[in-house]
């Protein structure tokens, strides 16, 4: 065993320990769909210079969805209901009450000169109250004056204080966070970064508070929130007479705990709400799958994983076990960082999950069949050098496919919200643990067993000494793919004009998630359970339905759009099984995917897509970048197309369907065009058909074996995962195949016509093309103790 292997097999057995303790010591959260949750109704009020409308009403609801789910992980339902209601559904809560007074706060946050001793006693008003003079938009003026007359405020000891004007408001904050100071021995406190205008205008507050001497009350700075002082620290005096603190940055101390400090800093960075609401109701929901359904899923995520290890150890033999070990420990590790991070875990991401440890075979794959060449070029080569160059030769094609979605998951973090926030963050620990898994623990297996003499004395037990069925089928034939590339072209328009088609005609049925809907509840004089509340709503013709259990039995079905008659034709259904059946609650809901969330998560793919499209610019060549992108939009439109055809409906998890189909598409494309860049830059003579034809016959065997891996997981969850994941399961089953398709009869085409028109010269060899002497003495310092270095 090398240092190097030694290296990855302790570093190896380091994470999945940690993995391990994580996965083993802290609970998952569950989602709202497989255990339930709280929902809470709030009730949004006027002010003197606010209207509680249905404008108003929305935006409060997007700052509640920052306040409850900043990282996009919580999995949250948040929806309108009529015109100045707002209905909360949170997974998982260990203390509603704590939950319902964070959530209810309003969040005025306020930074005022203290003036001095009061003489008169302290306002007294209740947290959460408003200043009937201050603007309570989130959008106001930084340095607005909430109160002209000033106020009198108890400080944190309880003497009161007269205060100024307010000179700051929490809209000038950039960002808020809790820490610890162990050193100082300060506690938990909230330290604000300010924005470029606030950080002037609190850099003359506290200009104007040092020109007092220390110790004076007037040197103070009282930062309130809700019109309770939080703290009222003293200038240092340090700082001059309208110096200022130039840093533009401050920090909130305390008597916090954790908990407190956490949650001003959430109330802070999540901003004030534009009008203050108030808790009318609040009440536990039931799971919406039932344990049948959820058992069902299970069972066909375990199924089609267990398949899809079972086809790698058939193809790869003893070196696709190992692979298949490597999942494991890949799936470990995934599930012990959604865990530590307070991912919510739905049956979907659940799902997401197990698909992604189909998928991410794909770097292994791309490493053994690296190796397969190898070994058929020079067959007298020892098998761990073969396996040494296979992950050599594969980094550039792993490392640039990774680094394409990790661009994107950045993106979707940084720019999207809600859900769309929430898929960025699963998919950067999803390919981060993936290339841990392929390139340090397989790679460390599989090191190990290519330098034990049985492996490899008996070539035909390691499964990379011998080319694939696939590869020497395709060797045999050698088809001539692109002498005619538009005709491949011709057939992508043709099935993107279907798409369309069925998109114009049959239009595209937007979930409750995007239109909205109605919320109705219902007590039956007789108990039913949500399953069969389910089954009977689906067969009289609610099949879109969701069904949980409110407060104490009651029923509560969430549909789309459904009018009188729709409503007196469910209520029937449930009367077959429930007896009485009387409606205790009938709501008019809006969209829990808001306009506002739906336009940052077009903004976001937008920019990811602009920048992955520079980046394979770069990397690769501007040809390359436009036809990969181009296969990428040509995928998503026949899954759109696909569904509008079928008419199933486009929701929530269509969404994230969809979004892990860009990522394939994209994926897939790199990994033929890096083999393309590789052979041209050999190859420079060659025409780029030819180029392009031996790079998509070398890499078909991995297209091929990746995309087994993902199918076996997909056709176990739509076959057998029952109805709860039928649609998530479809729209990736057609995202796989058509992005296999994509990736070679639609971007290698799209790059040979545009390469017609480049007047770049072909790209350069690699630096691994350099001087046979150098080469030479890089060989010899790396030789396998088993190679005795003669050459032929």
């Amino acid at each position: 065993m090398t240092r190097a292997t030694a290296v990855r097999a302790v570093l190896a057995v380091a994470v999945l320990l940690v993995s391990v303790y994580i996965s083993l010591t802290m609970s998952p959260r569950l989602g709202l769909d497989l255990q339930g949750g709280t929902r809470i109704v709030l009730q949004a009020r006027d002010t003197d210079t606010v209207e509680a409308d249905r404008e108003t009403t929305d935006r409060t609801l997007e700052v509640l969805r920052q306040r409850i789910d900043s990282l996009g992980v919580s999995e949250p339902t948040l929806t309108r209901s009529g015109e100045d209601r707002i209905i909360v559904e949170l997974p998982d809560v260990q203390d509603p009450r704590q939950a319902a007074e964070v959530i209810g706060r309003t969040a005025q946050l306020t930074f005022h000169a203290v003036e001095g001793p009061a003489v008169e006693e302290p306002d007294e008003k209740p947290s959460g109250s408003e200043d009937p003079t201050a603007d309570p938009s989130p959008t106001a003026d930084p340095g607005s004056t909430a109160d002209p007359d000033g106020l009198t405020l108890s400080d944190e000891q309880g003497r009161a204080l007269a205060l100024g004007p307010a000179r700051l408001s929490g809209a000038g904050v950039e960002d808020a966070t809790a820490g610890f100071d162990a050193q100082g021995g300060a506690g938990w406190s909230v330290s604000l970064e300010f924005r470029k205008d606030a950080g002037q205008d609190w850099k003359r507050l506290t200009g104007e508070a040092a020109c007092h001497p220390a110790g004076d009350d007037r040197r103070r700075v009282a930062i309130v929130l809700d019109e309770k002082v939080i703290s009222s620290p003293q200038v240092d005096p340090s700082v001059g007479c309208k110096a200022g603190l130039p840093s533009g940055a401050t920090q909130i101390t305390g008597s916090f705990s954790a908990d407190e400090a956490r949650d001003l800093a959430l109330l802070i960075k999540g901003g004030a709400l534009p009008v203050p609401v108030e808790i009318v109701e609040q009440r536990t929901v039931g799971p919406t799958l039932g344990a049948a359904a959820i058992d069902a899923s299970a069972r066909a995520a375990l199924i089609g994983a267990a398949a899809t290890a079972l086809f790698i150890t058939i193809v790869y033999r003893l070196f696709g076990a190992l692979a298949a070990v490597a999942l494991g420990a890949y799936g470990v590790i995934s599930y012990a960082a959604l865990v530590a991070l307070g991912v919510t875990l739905t049956l979907p991401g659940l799902a997401g999950f197990v698909l992604a440890i189909g998928m991410a075979v794909d770097a292994n794959v791309l490493v053994f069949e690296r190796a397969r060449e190898e070994c058929a070029e020079r067959p007298k080569r020892s098998l761990r050098s073969a396996l040494t160059t296979g992950f050599t030769k594969a980094w550039s094609a792993v490392a640039d496919s990774n680094a394409t979605t990790l661009i994107a998951a950045g993106l979707l973090f940084f720019l999207g919200s809600g859900p769309v926030k929430g898929f960025g963050v699963t998919l950067a620990i999803g390919v981060i643990a993936s290339m841990f898994s392929a390139l340090v623990i397989a790679r460390a297996l599989t090191e190990i067993a290519a330098s034990t003499r049985f492996v490899s004395d008996y070539r035909s037990v390691n499964g990379i000494a011998r080319p694939g069925a696939v590869r020497s089928w395709l060797v045999r034939k050698d088809p001539q793919l692109f002498r005619k590339p538009v005709r491949w072209l011709v057939v992508s328009v043709a099935l993107v004009a279907v798409a369309v088609a069925g998109i114009v005609v049959r239009g595209v049925d937007l979930g409750v998630e995007f239109t909205g809907g109605r919320l109705v509840e219902y007590s039956t004089s007789r108990p039913v359970d949500v399953e069969t509340a389910r089954d009977t709503l689906a067969a009289a013709g609610f099949g879109d339905a969701e069904v949980t259990t409110a407060g104490d039995g009651d029923l509560s079905v969430r549909t789309g759009k459904l009018d009188n008659d729709g409503e007196h034709a469910l209520r029937t259904a449930l009367a077959e099984e429930g007896g009485e059946t009387t409606k205790v609650r009938d709501e008019l809901i809006g969209p829990s995917l808001g306009d506002e969330l739906r336009r940052n998560a077009l903004i976001a793919l937008g920019v990811a897509v602009a920048v992955q499209l520079a980046y394979l610019a770069v990397r690769f060549r501007w040809t390359f970048a436009v036809a990969s992108v181009g296969g990428m939009v040509h995928d998503v439109i026949l899954v759109v197309g696909a569904f509008a055809w079928l008419g199933r409906p486009v929701d929530g998890i269509f969404l994230a369907a969809l979004l892990t189909v860009i990522g394939y598409s994209v994926n897939d494309s790199v990994v033929v065009f890096d083999r393309v860049r590789e052979l041209w830059g050999a190859n420079r003579r060659t025409p780029l058909d030819t180029i392009a034809r031996r790079a998509v016959l070398q890499t078909v065997p991995r297209t091929v074996n990746t995309g087994m891996g993902a199918l076996f997981i997909l056709a176990a969850l739509a076959v057998l995962g029952g109805d709860s994941l039928a649609d998530f399961a479809l729209a990736l089953l057609i995202g796989v195949c058509v992005g296999t398709w994509s990736s070679v009869f639609t971007a290698v085409p799209g790059a040979i016509l545009l390469e017609r028109n480049a007047k770049a010269p072909p790209p350069t060899p690699g630096k691994r093309k350099g001087k046979g002497a150098a080469r030479g003495r890089q060989g010899a310092s790396r030789r396998d103790p088993l190679d005795n270095g003669a050459r032929v």
